[in-house]
């Protein structure tokens, strides 16, 4: 059985894990105010709230439902539209700012929106560039705006939908939390008494003898499922599903001296929180901010991200250029740090992140196999990192081009700058996430100079195999990534080095 709170009843049920919390709401609680448009986490019509009780508080996310397992509701607080429509029949402040800021025309995608802008106003800032103030009124503006960067409108118009979202950024909407949310009327009193009752409710059960669903041995591994339910999701509604994202074995993000060790369910949004990584990537917002969306990066998880490789996989390109390590994992997954067969031999083996790829969706791993860990050495002082990334949009895309590179950096006496060491990957470009080995060993003790970027380039061109696709041809694909690597250079080094 799955038991989780629906807006305000507790619910147990054995439907399908597999099956989407989107459907459920729907096809059977009869909630229909969340609406089915593209299914593939793109237009946001069917965002919800998804509350996890941490540390006696309940933490609210915005997440799309039709990519997310219902197993992975599980313990959880599942919030649609009618969770948290006045009993009286009046708005909410969300609604009401959208009324009065002709935010909605035909009002398909205006449910997604008043989610995506509730959740901003009972959370705590997750988009804010670091040292950014989140009482500085611009920044809140910025947050509320940013919060619906998952939600598409086809007919309104978006300025209409800012000034609705600049206007919830001011007190005292914006002050977050749900104890002010409930005093302002944004969400129900009910949500009072949902922490006690999450603390209550029994973690997931699987019913591997439901119809249709195969045994567990043959259970699908899920994460987040923002690709897997994109890409299989007839398939997915009736199997029996082994749901990672919220195993407490898989998530955290610690600094442990030397390295920096993640837990393989950590999501993008996980990162962005992190005082640990905020602390070592000083424009870790402005790169992850082009990670998909915010309610994708609630979902997306890092091991999902590698395990899907896809040749333009953000996050595979971003950690491969940190020459990251990963940890695999045989069964049992319910284990501490390292699981062990029956005779006492682990069953834990770490390996490059690079070394993952062999060929096109063909991975270095046995079929039963998890990421446990991912880690990389703790950034010194003389760290340089850069992300670049081109779509044909901005957000809520995926790459054309992507890349990241990192180098330790050098000052010699004769005043000049210096490679000591480097690390560079790409996307699209490749029938897998590339690491761009002959290139990074090439800018070994080499200075950055205008002739180094160049003839890096020629390697770098030799390195690659693009083909033209609906993203691009091979030729536009090659001198993008070439704009980008001296996009590196200029964003680390600045003008003089290009």
């Amino acid at each position: 059985m799955i038991s989780f709170i629906l807006n305000n009843d507790d619910i147990s049920t054995d439907q399908p894990p597999g099956s989407t919390v989107l459907d459920f709401v729907r096809y059977h609680k009869d909630l229909k105010g969340t609406k089915i448009g593209c299914r593939e986490g793109d237009c946001g019509a069917c965002t919800i709230l998804v509350g996890e009780l941490i540390d006696d508080k309940v933490r609210y996310r915005s997440m799309t439902s039709c990519l997310m397992p219902l197993a992975n509701a599980a313990g959880k607080h599942i919030v649609t539209i009618e969770g948290i429509n006045p009993a009286d029949g009046s708005l909410t402040p969300v609604q009401q700012a959208m009324v009065d800021e002709s935010g909605t025309q035909c009002g398909f995608c205006t449910v997604g929106f008043v989610m995506s802008l509730t959740g901003f106003c009972l959370g705590t800032p997750t988009s804010l560039p670091s040292g950014a103030n989140d009482q500085d009124p611009l920044s809140r503006r910025n947050e509320a705006i940013s919060s619906i960067d998952g939600n598409i409108c086809r007919c309104t118009g978006y300025k209409s939908i800012e000034r609705a979202a600049a206007r919830l950024s001011e007190p005292p909407a914006s002050a977050g939390g749900t104890n002010t949310a409930i005093k302002q009327r944004v969400v129900p009193k009910y949500f009072e008494t949902i922490a006690e009752r999450l603390s209550r409710v029994l973690p997931v059960t699987l019913n591997v003898n439901a119809v249709n669903c195969r045994p567990l041995t043959q259970a699908v591994l899920t994460g987040g499922g923002t690709d897997l339910y994109v890409q299989r999701h007839d398939s997915m509604a009736e199997s029996a599903t082994m749901p990672l994202f919220y195993n407490e074995n898989l998530r955290g993000i610690t600094d442990a001296g030397e390295y920096i060790e993640i837990g393989a369910s950590a999501t993008v949004t996980d990162l962005l929180e992190s005082p640990v990584m905020n602390g070592i990537f000083p424009d870790l917002y402005k790169h992850l901010k082009l990670v998909s969306s915010t309610p994708i990066r609630n979902m997306a998880t890092l091991a999902g991200n590698f395990i899907n490789a896809s040749p333009i996989g953000d996050m595979t390109i971003w950690f491969l250029a940190l020459d990251a390590e990963i940890t695999l994992s045989s069964p049992p997954y319910e284990g501490g740090e390292a699981a062990a067969s029956a005779d006492g031999v682990v069953l834990s083996r770490n390996t490059k992140l690079q070394d993952l790829y062999q060929g096109y969706k063909q991975l270095a791993k046995q079929p039963d196999e998890i990421i446990r860990k991912i880690r990389f050495k703790k950034p010194t002082p003389n760290v340089r990192f850069n992300f670049e990334k081109v779509c044909k949009r901005t957000y809520l895309d995926i790459a054309t081009v992507n890349t990241a590179m990192s180098m330790i950096v050098e000052h010699r006496a004769s005043g000049t700058l210096a490679v000591q060491s480097a690390h560079i990957s790409a996307g699209g470009v490749a029938p897998v996430p590339l690491y761009l080995k002959e290139t990074s060993a090439f800018l070994n003790d080499k200075e950055v100079s205008e002739e180094t970027i160049i003839a890096a380039n020629e390697i770098m061109q030799s390195e690659i195999s693009p083909i033209s696709d609906v993203r691009g041809t091979e030729q536009y694909k090659r001198l993008l990534l070439r704009q980008l690597f001296t996009a590196h250079f200029y964003e680390i080094f600045g003008q003089n080095a290009v």
